[in-house]
């Protein structure tokens, strides 16, 4: 299925939401990374702004300040997996909806989005210059001491198309890829096997 949802989002619109599903964006998204997570759950800090509903992009954008207004030079997404300690406080104390990002999460940020609600959203990887033609505007940028892993407020339009790799039911498609490939792998070295097998016995 593919779905076009507005921002931010509702838990209605994210339990509907299953992985193979592709997913394209309007309106407003936060982009945050490592530093701007570690000062929100490491040093307690709250956001400057409510996060509840709202989608976050893995991101530290090349961006520069023009006065009083930031101008996007190229927004790509980084990997996630770095982000997994604070994720699944985000979504459960600050009531994020959804993630952006490469690469996907893992346990513990799973649990949370099928317990709260929650969806992780795949982007395709290289895809910078895209995604830099769909941020229509920086909005707002808080904690400028941070740069560039500052909290980015990004107005988008038709962001996507994104993956839903991790739903809200507890299916993480990049365990079923695994799982796929170890299937396939057996498969291989059987063959492998045989046919080592006959040419021995020649």
């Amino acid at each position: 299925m593919v779905y076009v949802l507005e921002t931010p989002l509702h838990e209605y619109d994210v339990r509907k939401l299953s992985v193979g599903d592709i997913v394209y964006l309007n309106g407003i998204i936060v982009g945050m990374r490592d530093a701007t997570q570690r000062r929100i759950v490491d040093k307690g800090v709250d956001p400057p702004l409510d996060l509840r509903g709202h989608v976050v992009l893995h991101t530290a954008p090349n961006a520069r300040k023009v006065g009083e207004r930031w101008e996007k030079i190229c927004i790509g997404t980084t990997t996630s997996a770095r982000m997994e300690k604070y994720t699944p406080i985000l979504i459960e104390k600050y009531g994020i909806r959804a993630v952006v990002g490469k690469g996907g999460l893992l346990e513990k940020s799973l649990r949370a989005m099928k317990e709260h609600g929650a969806v992780y959203l795949a982007i395709v990887g290289g895809a910078a210059a895209l995604e830099t033609l769909q941020i229509e505007e920086i909005e707002e940028v808080y904690w400028e001491d941070l740069f560039p892993e500052c909290l980015w407020v990004f107005r988008v339009r038709n962001f996507g198309p994104l993956v839903v790799a991790m739903d809200s039911h507890g299916n993480n498609i990049y365990e079923e890829v695994i799982s796929r490939a170890k299937m396939k792998q057996s498969e291989i070295v059987e063959r492998l096997v045989a046919d080592l097998t006959t040419l021995l016995e020649r």
